[in-house]
């Protein structure tokens, strides 16, 4: 009989090719992986569902109730045009000031909420520019992912490692920030010289903007008025939720329906519009990775890098960044992360032996702990930019591009990602060794 170890691990290869040959539809290949993983019992049902992250489906679905009822209000061309008239049209201007709040916001809110607010808005954007919206999106994805590494609160396993090994809010940022900072600036050269020539729009948008009248772009203004008051109330709990104890799905997805009942919205109209393809890709992925998890593949892995790095932190600090930076782009980063935090604090006491630190815990802290933690929260969070399933904004830009008629392909993304994850990275790299060592 098979190891199942070796059935989750080729039913993952098999479903990762088709989600990257886009033979079949991801949300298919997901669903029938998960599926193929249940009906070779390769892991049991209940504990595959006990790995779909409910906090990530009830953010996305309520954030998604959200952005359809403000869209109906006219608010997000009400932006869109006043972005467009105060740049004069001027595509460089409106590329870093959109990368730059994407990354702000996603600092402080969540990166997948930050994307279905943004998206709707770069669309618009291009739409009236006589653009492709297509690196624009790319890009967002690219830089909210950057921005969520910064903090707390703005990438799901920046939360676990902060629960799990007790980090505060201010440590991310004080030890995280510099380095996020450093990247975004690099990053911004990078994309303005690279998508200017690509992003080039006429003199008659130019002129046709010049005439529009933001005002007239609100077509439901007191439906408006009470949408934001809802959305203020939940932009206030996504800040508050750690001091609220309520996590942000459950937050997204009360406000969601509350702006309903305010606004006086069809509930039934409401819910089509949501992307329920991505909600069940997001399914059958969880699920997936969750059959990885269970069946010890991370444990495996995590363990083969003590055996590689023969006991020199420096070497172990790079290969933890690299390595939960190659799997996270391959793999659900919140798993991995889950997976990894027991094997770093095993092998801190290993090398507090080897340096003499034992009893010493404010140098363990310092010396051992905090260049090994970062540089999982690093690897974890930047490798998502590195391929189109590596993070959960990666995925909802795409999906948000494809009911606006955009496609954006496993390869398209990768091609625009996987350069500058790998940039991030080696800024990283020097990043650590300059701080910690």
């Amino acid at each position: 009989m098979l190891n199942p170890m070796f059935i989750v691990i080729a039913i993952f290869l098999i479903t990762y090719f088709f989600i990257a040959s886009e033979k079949i539809d991801k949300t298919i290949a997901a669903l029938l992986g998960a599926l193929a993983v249940i009906f070779c019992h390769a892991a049991p049902f209940e504990e595959l569902l006990g790995k779909i992250d409910l906090n990530v489906i009830a953010l996305l679905v309520g954030m998604m109730m959200i952005v359809n009822i403000l869209a109906t209000t006219g608010v997000f061309e009400w932006i869109a045009v006043k972005i467009a008239r105060q740049s004069q049209g001027n595509i460089v201007v409106i590329l870093i000031a959109f990368m730059v709040v994407t990354a702000v916001l996603s600092a402080f809110l969540d990166n997948v909420t930050t994307v279905i607010l943004i998206a709707p808005i770069t669309i618009l954007i291009a739409q009236i520019l006589e653009i492709s919206a297509v690196p624009l999106l790319i890009m967002e994805a690219i830089f909210s992912n950057i921005g969520g590494t910064a903090t707390l609160v703005g990438d799901p396993p920046n939360i676990i490692i902060g629960s799990r090994c007790g980090v505060t809010f201010n440590a991310f940022l004080v030890n995280l920030g510099p380095v996020v900072l450093i990247i975004l600036a690099v990053s911004l050269v990078i994309v303005c010289f690279g998508l200017k020539k690509h992003l080039k729009t006429s003199s008659r948008a130019i002129e046709r903007i010049n005439k529009m009248n933001p005002s007239k772009a609100i077509i439901e203004p007191a439906r408006l008025k009470r949408a934001l008051i809802i959305f203020g109330l939940v932009l206030f709990g996504f800040f508050g939720h750690s001091f609220l104890h309520v996590e942000p799905g459950i937050i997204a997805l009360c406000g969601g329906l509350l702006m309903a009942v305010v606004c006086k919205m069809d509930i039934h109209h409401v819910l089509e519009k949501v992307e329920w393809a991505t909600i069940l890709f997001f399914v059958g992925l969880f699920m997936l990775i969750g059959a990885l998890e269970i069946n010890g593949v991370f444990e495996l892995l995590g363990s083969g890098i003590l055996t590689v790095t023969h006991g020199n932190l420096l070497f172990t600090v790079i290969v933890i960044l690299w390595f939960s930076a190659c799997f996270s782009a391959i793999v659900d980063n919140i798993p991995l992360v889950i997976a990894m935090i027991p094997i770093v604090n095993s092998i801190i006491p290993v090398f507090a032996k080897q340096m003499g630190l034992e009893g010493a815990e404010e140098a363990i802290r310092t010396q051992i702990q905090a260049p090994l933690i970062w540089a999982l929260a690093l690897g974890a969070c930047l490798g998502g930019n590195g391929t189109l399933i590596g993070a959960s904004a990666n995925v909802v830009i795409v999906q948000i591009a494809r009911r606006n008629k955009y496609k954006i392909s496993f390869w398209q993304f990768s091609r625009y990602g996987l350069p500058m994850m790998i940039v991030s990275l080696i800024i990283s790299s020097i990043y650590l060794y300059i701080r910690y060592f």
